[in-house]
């Protein structure tokens, strides 16, 4: 009984020291605001009955799908879905964030380069995430 505890007991230390480890590394490669972002999206969901609907499919394999709910040409509310990684949620999050109460011409304009300066940079391998949102 006691050798089993220790082998909980080892386990557990491995695993908490390997995820302090990835925390590191992350917090090395990404911003702050990256982090947040991908950690607690805002407006992630599927919106029923949206008035405009839009899916990408990047070259990396991940998907985005943006849902918006309009009054005349001004987006009141928009939702996004992915099945991407942290910096493709972060994007996904900062772009509806960014639209509500744009126009429709004001958020098409948006290009990536103002997501990945909303998200404070992102690492080259990641920009593709803001291309995607």
């Amino acid at each position: 009984m006691a050798d089993h505890l220790q082998e909980d007991s080892d386990f557990d230390s491995f695993v908490a020291e390997l995820q302090k480890e990835i925390d590191e590394q992350t917090r090395a490669l990404y911003s702050a605001r990256v982090i947040k972002e991908a950690y607690e999206p805002s407006n992630v969901g599927r919106m029923p009955d949206a008035d405009a609907r839009g899916l990408v499919h990047g070259w990396c394999g991940d998907t985005m799908e943006v849902f918006l709910r309009l009054d005349g040409t001004i987006i009141r509310q928009a939702t996004f879905m992915t099945d991407g990684c942290g910096p493709t949620l972060a994007c996904g999050s900062i772009l509806t964030t960014m639209v509500q109460g744009m126009s429709m011409d004001e958020a098409g304009a948006i290009l990536p380069e103002d997501l990945i300066a909303a998200l404070d940079g992102l690492p080259e391998e990641s920009q593709h995430c803001a291309e995607l949102a």
